[in-house]
């Protein structure tokens, strides 16, 4: 008869296993909220760090590829801001510097320009 009460046992924290995973779901609706504002912040704080960091040119520079290229201005940004936090970045980055930057970030176009190093 003990296997029995074994079972029901086994049942019972399967459904609370369960319920518990429902309501952790169910509070995923407000988690989303909750990273959209950290996000938010993230982002004001790197626009924070930018302004400090970036010469207008370099910053003008930036937003224009931003309007044709947003994903990789978003890599743009991040790596400046990370380089800045790291203390890496001496004075501010003027717009050679960011044109420099972006040369280097961007993925590898079909070039005829040929480098040997």
């Amino acid at each position: 008869m003990s296997g029995n009460s074994d079972d029901e046992r086994l049942e019972e924290l399967r459904e609370k296993k369960m319920q518990e995973l429902q309501d952790r779901a169910g509070e995923g609706g407000g988690d989303a909220e909750a990273q959209q504002e950290a996000q938010q912040r993230a982002e004001a704080q790197q626009e924070a760090v930018l302004k400090q960091y970036l010469t207008d040119g370099a910053r003008q520079r930036l937003n224009a590829v931003e309007m044709s290229k947003p994903e990789f201005a978003k890599k743009v940004k991040q790596q400046v801001a990370a380089l800045a936090q790291s203390g890496r970045v001496q004075g501010r980055i003027d717009e050679d510097q960011m044109r420099d930057l972006l040369k280097e970030l961007q993925p590898e176009q079909k070039s005829f320009d040929i480098r040997r190093r």
